[in-house]
Parts: C-alpha cells; structure tokens; sequence
C-alpha cells in the first residue's frame, strides 16, 4: 500500500512508508516499536480501503525515535472595560516515529 491514515491522540494523520510523523506524546521509549491504527488504507491494485471505524486487519507499524515539545502558543483573555487580562503559555508533548511498514 502507497499510504494510510491512521488515528493517535484523537487526531489523524496521512503517512507513507518511511516517512516520519510527529504525534501527540506516547508512552514509549526511544527505539520501541508502536503500532497505529489504521483508518484509511490506500493507494494498492484493489484500490482504497476504507473501514468502519477501522480497517480489519491493517497494520501500521513504526519505531519511536524521539520525544519533544512544540513550539510555544500564548493563550490571552481578555474582557474589555473591566480590567481583566490572563496570559498563559502551553507548549504541546510530541513523539517522532519513523514509519516502518503498512500492511
């Protein structure tokens, strides 16, 4: 298969073979293998392969490479003419995996 969609964190995500993708932090360690939830499978001889809520027997697999943080996104409120303002910063946790095959 060319490409699949898969489902971590709540959020969905196009990847291929290969490729590396940053998703909402995951309890493994570095080096660990992980396997993803496929939704969508796509791009083979049969075509697209959708599933309800998920492919059966489709398989994501990729190896966790590192952990991080993103980027910090300040988060103001403000209510006019009454003297409140609140600013706070969140920087959200992230796992790299490495894409290793889709089945």
């Amino acid at each position: 298969m060319a490409y699949a969609i898969i489902r971590s964190g709540g959020k969905q995500f196009r990847v291929e073979e290969g490729a590396t993708v940053r998703v909402p932090s995951l309890d493994k360690q570095a080096g660990e293998t992980v396997e993803l939830e496929a939704l969508v499978i796509g791009g083979g001889e049969d075509g697209v392969k959708v599933g309800s809520p998920a492919v059966e027997g489709a398989r994501v697999t990729g190896t966790v490479v590192d952990h991080g943080r993103g980027g910090k996104i300040i988060v103001f409120k403000k209510k006019r003419r009454k003297q409140y303002k609140r600013t706070q910063g969140h920087r959200q946790n992230y796992t790299t995996v490495k894409i290793d095959s889709i089945g």
